[in-house]
């Protein structure tokens, strides 16, 4: 089985190349979040191959980062869509209000903007939890259910990845985790999110 223990932050031509005939090959790993924050795991190719992964612990691995093993043999990793939360507002002062709360709880969260995230241009998007929707709800906050690969933000004191975008494409994740939180306001709750990223969920992973 081949092993990936290193991050390629720039491509070359070549690369480049390299990994657009692969990609068309369905030689790339499919990857939800959960799996993505892993350093250690063993994973399927899209094509059925059986790969290992094993990195530094330096972050979460992005969709379209690019790993490389030993051998010079190249690697590309693809967020995955999955079942997300996505939070509109009718204004900026709301929705950063929203941003606020669920920061409060340490949710990891995704920014967008785009003209059709409604009036403030703005959308937030968390892995589904029915306890944070109902609270941005009761804020006054737009919720949906909607699928796209999740990519949210690392932290502001993390020095960035090299996350290199080699081409471009669509893709689809599934994941499922859970953590319990205790918050200020004297209340717990457990979450459960579930994601997804391309046609069909085939990157199947273990954590090592």
């Amino acid at each position: 089985m081949k092993i990936f223990n290193t991050r390629l932050s720039t491509p070359s031509d070549v690369q480049k190349a390299q990994l657009a005939e692969q990609y068309k090959a369905d030689d790339y790993l499919l990857l939800d979040f959960d799996t993505r924050q892993h350093s250690r795991f063993r994973a399927i190719t899209v094509s059925g191959e059986a790969v290992g992964v094993d990195l530094p612990r330096t972050g979460v691995l992005k969709g379209d980062d690019v790993l490389i093993n030993a051998a010079g043999e190249l690697m590309q990793v693809i967020a995955k869509p999955q079942a997300v939360t996505k939070v509109t507002a009718a204004n900026d002062f709301l929705l950063m209000k929203g941003a606020y709360h669920l920061g409060n709880r340490h949710v990891p969260l995704m920014f967008d903007h785009s003209f059709d995230q409604g009036s403030a241009g703005y959308a937030l998007y968390f892995e589904n939890d029915h306890v944070l929707a109902q609270m941005l709800e009761n804020l006054g906050l737009h919720i949906e259910s909607t699928s796209m690969p999740f990519e949210p933000e690392t932290g502001a004191y993390q020095t960035g990845q090299g996350h290199s975008h080699s081409h471009a494409h669509s893709h689809s994740d599934s994941h499922s985790h859970q953590e319990s939180h205790s918050h200020d306001e004297s209340h717990s709750h457990r979450h459960q999110h579930s994601h997804s990223h391309h046609d069909t969920p085939v990157g199947r992973s273990n954590d090592g």
